[in-house]
């Protein structure tokens, strides 16, 4: 799902993320969708993001991978600078493909001199090849153009359950975001020798903890005490065993709740 709305941020011919969020609204209002929720990686997580703090009442939750929310640091500006020269010398070139492959995937996945390329990086060429040179390069200039929304995330209301891998370059920004959010509506759940495309490096590894998030929207099976209804991650649903760092590979961080007294 969030590798979908990746290529459709590729596609689109005038990419502006500041916009990208008003046309989410209008999808959900020709559909006649009511409240949604919504799933995105990186750039998609950070559009959605933006649409759930403009459109508070449209939003369930959010689920987000790897996501973005600070300005791209010099680091990750120059390193966009690069790839955006790169490919308006040279196209979609193989030096470009890898730079862009490193940006969602661990070095596993990658391949090496001993270890073979993965089903998952081959495809992700392949579909590299197929996007027009003029839109990867709209999407590096848009995203390298992304504002700061680090002051409204406390705005955000609707429950947030973030993943993102140990090894991916955007690992601080999903800390930072965490601190930043309410603790009474979001949880943080790191995954180890993982990318950013934590959907489609261990997807197994978000099953759990997305089984507990349903559980606070009444979906899958019912928690049998009563926690605060808002609580993403209600820590008395949760086994012992999946808040070891050993289990499945993950590193679960459950943020602390307490009941609302609210209304």
């Amino acid at each position: 799902m969030s590798w979908e709305l990746l290529q459709l941020v590729l596609m689109i011919p005038c990419l502006l993320l500041m916009t990208l969020q008003i046309r989410s609204s209008r999808f959900s209002t020709t559909f006649g969708l009511g409240a949604v929720m919504c799933m995105g990686v990186t750039a998609g997580a950070y559009i959605l993001t933006l649409f759930a703090m403009k459109y508070r009442q449209r939003v369930l939750g959010l689920i987000l991978v790897s996501p973005l929310c600070k300005a791209p640091s010099w680091t990750e500006w120059l390193y966009n600078k690069v790839m955006s020269n790169m490919l308006y010398f040279y196209g979609m070139c193989g030096l470009l493909k890898e730079f862009l492959l490193q940006r969602y995937f661990s070095k596993d996945v990658r391949g090496s001199a001993e270890v073979p390329e993965s089903d998952i990086a081959q495809a992700c060429r392949g579909l590299l090849d197929e996007r027009q040179g003029i839109n990867v390069l709209r999407f590096l200039q848009a995203i390298t153009r992304r504002p700061d929304i680090t002051s409204g995330l406390k705005k955000l209301r609707c429950r947030t359950l973030v993943f993102v891998g140990d090894n991916s370059p955007f690992h601080s920004e999903a800390l930072h975001m965490i601190t930043k959010l309410d603790r009474r509506y979001s949880a943080l759940v790191e995954v180890q020798a993982c990318g950013s495309m934590v959907t489609e490096e261990q997807p197994h590894a978000m099953l759990i903890p997305m089984e507990y998030f349903f559980m606070g929207y009444g979906l899958y099976r019912p928690c049998q005490l009563s926690d605060s209804p808002r609580s993403p991650l209600s820590p008395s649903c949760i086994s012992p065993e999946l808040l070891s760092p050993e289990s499945m590979g993950l590193k679960l961080k459950p943020i602390k709740t307490r009941v609302s007294h609210e209304g």
